[in-house]
């Protein structure tokens, strides 16, 4: 009876489980989820700091045309592990130094898409009145051919926005903007289901009842039990902005081709492609990585914020 009453008292006195270490607990079940992190740990690692160790200038065209005529089209080497491309710059610095810009491109418009989806699926799904206007308008965006309508967006504000901004800068907002406006419609309609579902729980009515603000209400005990679709969502979101920004470069409609992009990179081999098949296969391969490791580390999360998984 005494080992029993210490056994009791302890376990009353042990500090609760976090929230967070139990998902932790549950993503590392999932192999997966954890070699997609790894990989693209790595990926970041290597784009942020990689530049920092590699130093050489991945625009760099020797002035000279008879040392560029050397430097250019040159396999692997110790000098240059991965080769030059036909202008003689390293193709390492600039893999690594384009892996910078598509990932700061998919995260940035990742976060443009998901506020805006996040806004107007908990606004449509908790306000009644609201519903009939936003839906019809996300099916709206739905309906619209994505690529014709990022081009045309590239076309109309590229020379006002590099004018505004800079060159680069200017880009970068377009390409942010464009994607992050054209992606948040699946966001949307998910969250508005999660909280249509939600809005007839018991603790939702309770916290009715005794007259919570609809604020606080959304903020304290809606967007909360609708953070696993959001993070899936999120995941999802910077694979598809990563592979649009990839495929908007490929189209020559990116950033300027002296500024280099996993995309851009293909682009310019594409002339030579079969006589230098690994300038499309490294930058290939850097992209799919990218995205298959993203979409494992969402899998993950998904299933770590439920919490129907996360309690067996």
């Amino acid at each position: 009876m005494t080992e029993a009453r210490t056994a009791g008292f302890d376990a009353a006195a042990r500090p609760p489980r976090s929230q967070w270490r139990d998902v932790w607990d549950q993503f590392k079940t999932h192999r997966g989820a954890l070699v997609g992190l790894v990989i693209f740990g790595a990926i970041l690692f290597a784009v942020v700091a990689g530049p920092l160790i590699w130093r050489l200038d991945p625009t760099y065209v020797d002035p000279n045309p008879v040392n560029m005529l050397k430097l250019r089209n040159q396999g692997p080497s110790l000098a240059h592990p991965f080769g030059t491309d036909q202008l003689g710059r390293d193709m390492l610095a600039r893999i690594m130094a384009g892996g910078r810009v598509s990932i700061a491109v998919g995260l940035t418009a990742m976060l443009l898409a998901l506020f805006l989806g996040t806004l107007i699926g908990v606004v449509a799904g908790f306000f009644r009145r609201l519903d009939g206007i936003l839906m019809p308008m996300t099916d709206l965006f739905l309906s619209l051919p994505l690529l014709p309508l990022l081009l045309l967006m590239v076309t109309l504000f590229r020379e006002p926005l590099g004018q505004g901004f800079g060159t680069e800068t200017g880009i970068f907002l377009l390409m942010v903007g464009a994607i992050g406006v054209t992606s948040w419609m699946h966001t949307a309609r998910i969250v508005r289901g999660e909280v249509l579902t939600l809005k007839e729980r018991e603790f939702v009515l309770a916290a009715r009842s005794i007259g919570t603000p609809s604020r606080r209400m959304v903020l304290r005990h809606i967007l909360p039990n609708v953070m696993s679709p959001i993070m899936v969502s999120a995941t999802l979101g910077i694979a598809n902005a990563i592979i649009t920004e990839s495929a908007l470069s490929f189209l020559g409609l990116g950033f300027p081709p002296d500024f280099p992009t996993w995309g851009r990179i293909l682009y310019d081999a594409i002339d030579q492609m079969q006589l230098y098949p690994s300038r499309v296969i490294l930058p290939g391969i850097a992209i799919s990585l990218t995205v298959l490791s993203v979409n494992y580390i969402g899998d993950g999360l998904r299933d770590a914020l439920d919490p129907r998984i996360r309690g067996r």
